[in-house]
Parts: C-alpha cells; sequence; structure tokens
C-alpha cells in the first residue's frame, strides 16, 4: 500500500505544479499581448538606484504612444522637468536640451532614466522565468535580456504592475514603486527639441 501511495502523491504534486506555472505562463502571456495593445501607456515611479557607494532616489513618469517614449523627472525639485525621449521599440534616451548624468548602474545601460523604459520593455517581450503569489498579489519574473530580470508585483483586480525590482550582474539596482498606472489613452508627447550638448551631473 505504501509503495502505491508515493508515486500517486508525486503525481498530485506534479500536476499541481503544473497547474500553477500554466497560471502564470498564460498570466504573462495575456499581459505581454495587453500591453502590446494599448495605444499609449503612462505611469508615475519612485525610483531607488543603488550605485555600488551611494542610493539615489527620483520620482519620475513615463509616458509612450506610437511616437515613441518619453520620461521626465519629477523630483528632486533641483532637476525636476529633465526630459528624455525613447524611440519606439529602443530604451535608448535622447534628451531635450539638457542631459542628465546620473550614472550607469551596469555595462548594459541601466540608470535610473532608462529603467522605466526598460522596465515596460520587459513587460511587452520578455521571457517569464517564474511566478508566484505574495498574498493577493501576483509576482512574475521576466527576463528581458541575457544582463537584465525584472521581478514585478501586479495588483490582484486589475493585473497592473504596482512594484518592480531591476536585477543585474546578481543584484537589484532598481527598486521602482509605480502608480497612477493607464492604458489606452492618447498620451501628447513633448516636442523634441535640438540637444544643446549641456550635461547635467547629478
Amino acid at each position: 500500500m505504501k509503495k502505491l501511495c508515493l508515486p500517486l502523491l508525486l503525481t498530485i504534486c506534479l500536476l499541481l505544479g503544473a497547474c500553477g506555472g500554466r497560471e502564470f505562463s498564460d498570466a504573462h502571456e495575456q499581459l505581454s499581448q495587453r500591453l502590446g495593445a494599448v495605444e499609449a501607456l503612462s505611469f508615475t515611479a519612485n525610483v531607488r538606484a543603488e550605485y555600488e557607494n551611494k542610493t539615489a532616489r527620483f520620482t519620475l513618469s513615463y509616458s509612450e504612444d506610437s511616437e515613441g517614449g518619453c520620461v521626465t523627472v519629477l523630483s528632486p525639485q533641483l532637476i525636476a522637468g529633465v526630459t528624455a525621449r525613447v524611440k519606439p521599440d529602443s530604451t535608448s534616451l535622447e534628451y531635450d536640451g539638457i542631459s542628465l548624468g546620473t550614472g550607469e548602474l551596469d555595462d548594459y545601460g541601466l540608470s535610473p532614466m532608462s529603467a522605466l523604459p526598460m522596465l515596460v520593455q520587459a513587460l511587452k517581450a520578455g521571457a517569464l522565468d517564474s511566478g508566484w503569489t505574495e498574498g493577493d498579489y501576483t509576482v512574475l519574473q521576466i527576463n528581458s535580456t541575457d544582463t537584465l530580470t525584472c521581478t514585478v508585483w501586479f495588483r490582484p483586480d486589475t493585473m497592473t504592475p504596482c512594484q518592480a525590482e531591476l536585477i543585474s550582474d546578481g543584484r537589484v539596482k532598481i527598486f521602482a514603486e509605480i502608480s497612477d498606472w493607464q492604458e489606452g489613452t492618447q498620451v501628447p508627447a513633448p516636442t523634441l527639441e535640438e540637444p544643446t550638448g549641456k550635461i547635467m551631473e547629478y
């Protein structure tokens, strides 16, 4: 009897694990399809960047439409209003007038200003690594590239992101608290002016 029970228990565990995996796989696929189909997207994020020897905090807004994306600094007040544009399907930044030199967090372009475009790119086109639940929240870990992984917490009622961690070189480099997530409404983007070449270090 014991010999029969053990294989049965193992089979049940495997089936339960497969069901859970399918649940997160389906959630990720639906999310990718949903975000790939929206006309516009916008949100605000409190961003904490962890450098080797310092921590930097920013409040940033992100918006995108068919013309590309836009990252704007809301705080700290000293650099509020600095804006960078992002071309469609890209994470490279083009600054309006003044460039903001926040310093890169790895050798692959991750910085406080590029973090939000990289996060959105991961949500749209990244590969699911794993998924789990924490309380009522669904958590997906998504491999964006060979060098960047994003762990994202989603609200249970709307499956919209509320928190994210961007991991590079085996360490969390960016923590983001996300609010005011909106999809579908066309967001007007600022006109890109000719860059002056001036760089503001922060």
